[in-house]
């Protein structure tokens, strides 16, 4: 009878560390395989598409016309841009026109169309202090805003300060001439850069 307990003892003392080594490995196998499924996961979640509708969705919140992110994945797609910088540029986009939807409200102007929202993001895109934008804005005769805002993005893309710039728009807003002449100048510069450039 002694015996026969002692084989069965042995026997336990065999078989328990292998259960327990194979439930550890099985631990070990399922925690692999759940961290493996939250990165695939993960990775799904970051897909270009995913980015896009991420990036419209906040627009959405954001009141920010999620049009104006339609355009730019629209655009990209008929000069067949790879998915990724699509992406890329669409969030750009979403970061510039959240940032000029912020700067309205602070400086309490009232809701714009989705034009010149579109508008003062680019003179933010192309560094134009916010605080040069909105006296830009807030100078500019009515009739005359949208091209004056367009002339000082190009100038400050140009190489201008934002301070500069806005002196040169300011001078030129005194009549409808002036600023044509302003933005003619502007546009035939950016003309021979970006053709120095693709030689």
């Amino acid at each position: 009878m002694i015996s026969k307990l002692l084989s069965l003892v042995a026997l336990a003392l065999v078989v328990a560390p292998a259960a327990l080594a194979e439930q550890a490995t099985g631990g070990r196998v399922d925690a692999q395989a759940k961290t493996q499924a939250e990165a695939q996961a993960h990775v799904q979640a970051r897909t270009p598409q995913a980015r896009i509708d991420a990036a419209i969705a906040a627009a959405v919140r954001a009141d920010v016309p999620a049009s104006l992110l339609m355009s730019k994945v629209a655009e990209g797609e008929a000069k067949r841009v790879p998915r990724e910088r699509i992406a890329a540029a669409v969030e750009a986009r979403l970061a510039a026109l959240m940032r000029a939807s912020r700067m309205l409200r602070r400086a309490e102007i009232e809701a714009l169309s989705a034009g010149e929202l579109a508008l003062m993001a680019d003179a933010l895109e192309a560094g134009v202090r916010e605080s040069v934008v909105v006296r830009t804005w807030r100078i500019a005769p009515k009739e005359r805003r949208v091209v004056a805002l367009a002339v000082l993005a190009d100038l400050v893309r140009l190489g201008q300060g934002s301070e500069p710039a806005f002196e040169r728009v300011n001078a030129a807003l005194r009549t409808n001439a002036a600023l044509a002449n302003l933005q003619a100048e502007v546009a035939a510069r950016s003309r021979v850069i970006a053709a120095g450039s693709t030689r």
